[in-house]
């Protein structure tokens, strides 16, 4: 290679924690490393153990293998000069080659989930596997040196004398950990099948991370090695480690030996299929004469299933939005469950996100953000608890769990009443028209949530498009499920309180449709994006509604709908998705670049969001059901198998041409909507 590729690979262990690199093996960002441990599932992500470097000495000639970057701007060493080949499917595997030999890397994230423990609550494990292999024409000796740190993933670390690494030194064992004078870090282990650990506790400086410098963020890092590792290697031969946090006092663990890897990567295969196959037999039922599609089909699968995790703090599943720095939030989670949990037919999956939401609704909200251990939810949203409503909606659809709805429909009242009582940030219904409004400075409830200096980026108080066509939606749930619950009733007074709920509901429902015709622009032939709080509408043309004809229930007429997704089709639509914004609007930003000032002003000012293709097809299937669909899957599905995250879909794209990916390499929602209409594009 001439200039270094830095392609990303992403593993995640379902407990929030992950691995990550680029093909060329240099560490570009922070969030670069091969073990950032989930210490409170799925927080507290902490970077224990960044890189590998290794040296392999054959026929007197030593040959430095690692790629990195420093600030100097120098490239040193290279071994990225030397890589053969590369690729991701099981795990991520380099070889690099010389005419006398050639030698491999793989890593593997073991899933952390499991249940060691006699009681309730699962095990949770950290670690990473990694195996080289030598093979050439006579012995070589291969030196590897650990480069470890303690630090919040979003940090960066910096050599200090009050930073100390303690280690304890065991047969093919370390035990380390970080220290200050009043804080005592994560400890952790890394062990080996073979070879001789020679101590020296010496710290490398000034690694540079240029995506971060892109980004307007601290771009350096110190990292620290206690030793290096020798070991001979006959051809053929292989050495494993494995970084480890140290588990519980009861649980015992032997060291690697030469089976600890295949052996892992054969659980992790077998439980990978235990999930995904559903989903796969049904496509190959559709379509049975397309392999090459059944084999993307897998390796979006696979990339969906890495955004599902364990919440310690609420003892049950959960959803991150997006590698490398989000956490799990509401909104994105709900989005994204019907394409990660029901088109793949893991029901007991989505029931167990819809039933820990509901348990935290609260004031009729539900949370945007989960809590960890000790603190409290934030209830920052006002669409995450409609998207509740409609995911469950096609939960039930699915399913037909009536079971789970009677369990739920309490709480679907305590929304309804909440939403007529009114609510925090002002959220109510408007009497008059019977619309969602909400008003409150200097917060974002909205998707559009971007804030610059405490002010949202993206106003959009008042009445927003897509919350009341979610709320015409919620309304037409509760009369189905109020006469569904009729139906199941044996008590005389509960039909009757049922019957007299369902009839609200649908009165309410009509009033609201009629209602929804405020948002017609006739001008232009599309939709007012929100009605501010005096009552002005909001020409720009954006994606949400979009968002409001893909809904199941829908309340505008098809003529007004065609009409809209022709102007959707002409403005916002692009290969990987829709603009959040018109380009001939003033306000529009083409490119999503700069420091966090100016990338959080083009966040929804005219940046494409993958996910937003979801919407599109839906609408587009129901109102042009007779039509092709205006809109190619190949450049997103090239991006997905060989530009930016390896095997997966990013946040973002830029509005102008040619559309280069930005923000997180992979982000749940975009997956989960291709996962969605596979069939269909």
């Amino acid at each position: 290679m001439d200039s270094i590729d830095t392609r990303e690979w992403l593993l995640t262990n379902g407990l929030g924690g992950f691995a990550s690199g680029t093909v060329c093996d240099a560490h570009t960002r922070t969030y670069h490393g091969w073990l950032i441990a989930a210490l409170e599932p799925p927080g507290q992500r902490t970077l224990l153990l960044s890189r590998i470097d290794a040296t392999l000495e054959v026929s007197g000639q030593s040959f430095e293998l690692g790629t990195n970057i420093w600030v100097s701007g120098t490239i040193a060493p290279l071994g990225y000069k030397r890589l053969h080949s590369f690729q991701t499917n099981p795990t991520p595997h380099w070889v690099w080659s010389h005419p006398d030999w050639q030698f491999s890397r793989e890593i593997l994230l073991p899933h952390g989930l499991s249940s060691l423990t006699e009681d309730t609550t699962p095990h949770c494990c950290n670690r990473v596997l990694i195996r080289y292999r030598y093979d050439g024409q006579e012995a070589a000796v291969l030196k590897l040196r650990p480069l470890i740190g303690d630090r919040n993933f979003h940090a960066q670390q910096h050599a200090d004398p009050d930073l100390q690494f303690s280690q304890v030194i065991e047969p093919q064992r370390i035990h380390l950990q970080a220290m200050r004078r009043d804080w005592i870090g994560t400890l952790w282990q890394l062990a080996w099948t073979q070879g001789e650990y020679h101590p020296d506790a010496v710290w490398y400086w000034s690694y540079r991370y240029p995506e971060e410098t892109q980004r307007g963020l601290g771009d350096q890092e110190d990292l620290f090695s206690p030793g290096y590792l020798t070991v001979r290697l006959q051809p053929g031969e292989s050495v494993t480690l494995e970084g480890r946090v140290e588990p519980p006092a009861a649980i015992h663990y032997p060291l690697p030996d030469r089976h600890s890897f295949d052996h892992a990567l054969q659980l992790e295969q077998q439980r990978l299929s235990d999930r995904l196959t559903p989903a796969l037999e049904q496509f190959a039922l559709k379509h049975p004469h397309k392999p090459e599609k059944m084999a993307m089909l897998r390796q979006l699968l696979q990339a969906g299933d890495q955004f599902i995790t364990y919440r310690a703090s609420i003892n049950g599943p959960t959803v991150i939005a997006g590698y490398h720095w989000f956490n799990d939030w509401g909104r994105d989670t709900l989005i994204a469950l019907p394409g990660l949990a029901l088109t793949t037919q893991q029901f007991s999956l989505a029931k167990g996100l819809l039933e820990t939401f509901g348990k935290y609704c609260q004031d009729g909200l539900i949370p945007n953000t989960f809590p960890d251990a000790g603190s409290d939810p934030a209830y920052n949203s006002l669409d995450a608890v409609l998207w509740w409503i409609e995911t469950l909606g096609l939960y039930l659809e699915a399913t037909q769990d009536w079971d789970f709805l009677q369990e739920q429909y309490p709480i679907v009242r305590r929304i309804y009443k909440s939403f007529m009582a009114g609510t925090s940030y002002h959220i109510r219904i408007d009497a008059f028209d019977g619309l969602v409004t909400w008003e409150f400075p200097g917060v974002a409830l909205t998707w559009m949530d971007a804030l610059v200096d405490g002010q949202p980026v993206t106003p959009r108080q008042g009445k927003p498009i897509e919350i009341n066509a979610l709320w015409y939606s919620a309304l037409c749930w509760a009369q189905q499920w109020a006469e569904r619950l009729q139906q199941m009733s044996q008590d005389e007074d509960e039909i009757l309180k049922l019957g007299n709920q369902a009839r609200r509901y649908a009165q309410q429902a009509e009033q609201v449709k009629a209602s929804l015709q405020k948002f017609w622009n006739a001008e232009y032939s599309y939709f007012y994006d929100r009605i501010e709080p005096n009552d002005c509408p909001d020409g720009s043309i954006r994606p949400n509604a979009v968002i409001a004809l893909s809904l199941y229930h829908c309340g505008f007429s098809t003529q007004q709908a065609q009409q809209g997704l022709q102007i959707a089709r002409d403005r916002l639509l692009t290969p990987y998705g829709l603009r959040s914004l018109d380009p001939f609007h003033p306000a529009y930003i083409g490119r999503y670049a700069g420091n966090s000032r100016h990338r959080d002003r083009a966040y929804h000012q005219g940046t494409v969001w993958s996910w937003l293709i979801g919407p599109f097809i839906r609408a587009w299937k129901r109102f042009y059901p007779a039509d092709p669909l205006p809109w190619r899957s190949d450049r997103l599905l090239d991006h997905l198998q060989h530009q930016v995250g390896l095997g997966t879909i990013s946040e973002i794209f830029d509005g102008d041409f040619p559309h280069t990916a930005q923000g997180a390499i992979a982000q749940a929602w975009s997956v989960a909507e291709l996962i969605r209409h596979w069939n269909d594009i």
